[in-house]
């Protein structure tokens, strides 16, 4: 046991904490009364135990203490170490700092002795960078006027390849010179190049253009066969392919005196180098004779005529292709010139035609008819251009001067104008709603109206017209348009709808039917075409400036191509099919229902069983309801088109099963002859009607099916099936492997669709049963 003294030391040590914390000394308590429990528990017996607890504790106790004792004895010593260590650690800091100041000290005594030496150096050496400076502008001056003398002397002794070469050496000084501060010096020798050059590009070019002129260039006609080559052949080659390649020489420093100004970049063009210089020279009659045609007061020089001057420039073309296919090609080629001779002169021509066409362009913004020619030949002109010239498409054609903003616009409109008077125009037309190919059975397999053919054509005629645009955003601004008559065109379509409405077996409706399945399906083929693709790729980083903003979903599904970018239009079309699908099927059924209320109301409970009949025949009653749907089915085969008419059946079949079940079946109660009479109504009468569009038409009235299942059972049979359903309800919830199940043995009767409950009604429907 504890002594008196400890314990009074105890309880102060629990009052102290007690007031410091309550907690902790609640804590603290627990933790003693748990520890006492557990040493010696509520044994009295184990009470020998405490002896050996407070030995135990009190040698902890002692370890403790020995520890406390330890760390405090060795800390003094670590401390008294380390402040030993810091104090040498100053004293050495303080020495070092001393010198470095005698040093600091030093040093700047020593810079300021050598600064005047350092004056004087620089000084010298200032006047020696001027000296070599002159010397080098002198030196530069010497070199421009040597270069200078000996393009004359190569002039005067008519040594051409040394003044060429002589030339390229000073267009290569002049580039040397580009970044140099000497703006005199640089005038001067751009001066001095610009003379020289003058002078020997006119001698060459004369020479060259007399040489052409033997070639009988240029060709304004298509050139003949029938003209024999000159005597002197070979000669006149040999100085077409000196003075081609003394031109090409020449490129150089034609380039840096030509003072082009850099053409603003449209939309969709590229940047393209500089015309060869042989191939300027040859376009200088070309383009004389263009200016004297298509410019001033000349006839030819006509507004609403822009295909004249277009289509010389592609005979122009293709005169001349021969010739720099065979003649310029390989000198250009042996002078290792990367150059295509017939390309660059169609380059040449194209400059003719775009200023021609950037000059008249906004002066046609205001005429709606001839601003349309002017946009229908130029794209004509481009295609010709790419297609039978071959200009490759990495060089713009005139194209992007359409593509300029307030041209563009005015295209965009001129489109939408005449695409919505179109429209008018065919919506009112006498044979707006019959199929153009309606006596031709291959080709009428839609049976697309006149209008919706006509519609999808002037799109298709759109696409062409900007399929060619080199800028994804031009050809997004267009796909804009198309959606939106698309979508103009789907309301009309309502509207005439909603107006034919009250006679949906009418053919107009079927017809509006049509040609909502018609855009859909043209649609859904343009969302597969490469184009539309990759229109739906660019839409996806540009898209949201023209088709407006597209949530983040829309837009990964656009990039993962898991929809197209008719999606939207699809779904309201699909909407407005639906809708009127559901209305012809309305009007078809109420039909139906108002024929089928006698065949509902017969007898069924009296009718003579099957072995008092010398041959089964369809019920009297059933008649009119049958050649209704008969003659429904074969008019509207004859209206819609085939996915539509798929569609309509089926959903046909799936009302007439309902009703049927419904308001037949479970409205009667049937003897063996009515049970008789409705299966040989249904399977040889109802169902054949339908087998003309499928194989098994049975499968698509399951309740009438498998109600005739049920119904024609044998007593037996039924009985027993009687039983397994009631011994089903009575055993619910309990678990009985031995007891089939409900479904098993009606999947075994060939019953899936009908629930138990409902072949439990079926079965009191049979009058022999209820007597048993």
């Amino acid at each position: 046991m504890y002594s008196t003294d400890s314990n009074n030391d105890d309880k102060k040590y629990f009052n102290c904490i007690k007031s410091d914390s309550p907690s902790e000394d609640e804590n603290f308590t627990d933790a003693v009364v748990g520890l006492v429990q557990k040493e010696i528990g509520g044994d009295l017996k184990s009470l020998k135990k405490v002896s050996g607890l407070l030995e135990k504790l009190t040698l902890e106790n002692k370890q403790l203490e020995e520890q406390v004792l330890t760390v405090s004895s060795s800390v003094p010593l670590r401390v008294s170490a380390a402040l030993s260590t810091a104090e040498e650690s100053r004293v050495k800091l303080e020495s070092l700092l001393e010198k470095e100041r005698v040093l600091s000290n030093t040093l700047q005594q020593h810079l300021q002795g050598a600064q005047v030496w350092a004056d004087s150096i620089g000084q010298v050496l200032g006047q020696l960078d001027t000296l070599e400076r002159h010397m080098k502008y002198l030196q530069c001056l010497a070199r421009i006027e040597q270069l200078s003398d000996s393009i004359q002397q190569y002039l005067m002794t008519n040594s051409m390849w040394d003044a060429v070469s002589a030339i390229d050496r000073m267009a290569s000084l002049d580039m040397g010179l580009r970044e140099s501060g000497c703006s005199h010096l640089q005038a001067f020798l751009r001066e001095t190049l610009r003379f020289w050059h003058k002078i020997l590009k006119d001698k060459l070019a004369s020479d060259f253009e007399e040489v052409l002129t033997q070639f009988h260039w240029p060709f304004i006609s298509p050139p003949t066969q029938t003209l024999s080559p000159p005597a002197n052949a070979q000669e006149l080659n040999s100085q077409l392919e000196l003075l081609v390649s003394q031109l090409l020489s020449l490129q150089t420093s034609d380039d840096l005196i030509s003072e082009k100004k850099e053409i603003l970049s449209r939309p969709g063009q590229s940047q393209t180098p500089p015309l060869s210089l042989p191939i300027q020279i040859m376009l200088l009659p070309l383009s004389k004779r263009f200016r004297y045609h298509f410019t001033g007061n000349r006839q030819t020089n006509n507004l609403s005529k822009p295909e004249w001057y277009l289509t010389q420039v592609l005979i122009w073309m293709g005169n001349s292709s021969n010739f720099m296919d065979e003649k310029i090609q390989p000198i250009l080629d042996r002078a290792r010139a990367k150059v295509n001779a017939r390309v660059e002169l169609c380059r040449g021509l194209l400059t003719l035609a775009q200023e021609k066409l950037a000059h008249d362009t906004p002066r046609l913004l205001y005429d709606d008819a001839l601003f349309c020619h002017l946009v229908d030949e130029v794209l004509q002109f481009e295609k010709e251009l790419r297609s039978t010239h071959s200009y490759p498409r990495a060089y713009p054609g005139i194209l992007h001067i359409l593509l300029e903003e307030t041209v563009f616009q005015k295209w965009l409109s001129v489109e939408r104008k005449m695409a919505v008077e179109k429209v008018d125009t065919m919506l009112s037309a006498e044979g707006a709603w019959s199929s153009q190919y309606k006596d031709i059975t291959d080709m009428d397999e839609l049976k697309a109206p006149d209008c919706a053919e006509t519609f999808m054509t002037l799109l298709l005629v759109i696409t062409e017209r900007y399929r060619s645009l080199p800028c994804p955003r031009a050809q997004l601004s267009f796909l804009a348009l198309q959606k939106e008559l698309v979508d103009d065109f789907r309301i009309r379509l309502t509207q005439v709808m909603k107006e034919e409405s009250r006679q949906p077996l009418s053919p107009r409706y079927c017809a509006i039917l049509n040609a909502a399945n018609y855009i859909s399906t043209v649609l859904s083929d343009w969302g597969d075409n490469v184009f539309f693709l990759q229109l739906q790729q660019a839409a996806v980083s540009v898209g949201e400036e023209i088709l407006g903003p597209l949530g983040a979903t829309e837009t990964g599904r656009l990039a993962s191509l898991e929809e197209s970018l008719f999606e939207a239009l699809l779904a309201l079309l699909e909407r407005l099919r639906g809708d009127m699908l559901g209305r012809l099927l309305d009007a078809v059924m109420r039909d139906v229902k108002e024929k089928a209320q006698p065949y509902c109301k017969d007898r069924w409970i009296s009718l003579p069983s099957q072995s008092d009949q010398a041959t089964m025949s369809l019920s009297s009653s059933a008649c009119p309801m049958m050649l209704c749907l008969q003659d429904h089915l074969l008019q509207l085969q004859q209206m819609l088109c085939l996915p539509l008419f798929q569609m309509f059946w089926q959903g046909l079949t799936e009302r007439l099963d309902n009703f049927i079940y419904e308001n037949l079946i479970l409205y009667n109660h049937f003897n063996e002859g009515g049970v008789a009479q409705l299966q040989y109504d249904m399977t040889r009468n109802l169902f054949p009607l339908f087998g003309h569009y499928c194989k098994r038409p049975e499968n698509f009235f399951k309740h009438v099916k498998e109600a005739c299942i049920i119904l024609t059972l044998k007593v037996g049979p039924a009985l027993l099936l009687c039983d397994v359903l009631k011994q089903s309800e009575e055993d619910e919830g309990i678990l009985n492997h031995q007891q089939p199940s409900p479904e098993s043995a009606l999947n075994e009767l060939g019953v899936y669709k009908l629930a138990p409950s409902d072949v439990q009604i079926l079965l009191n429907l049979r009058s022999a049963w209820l007597k048993q």
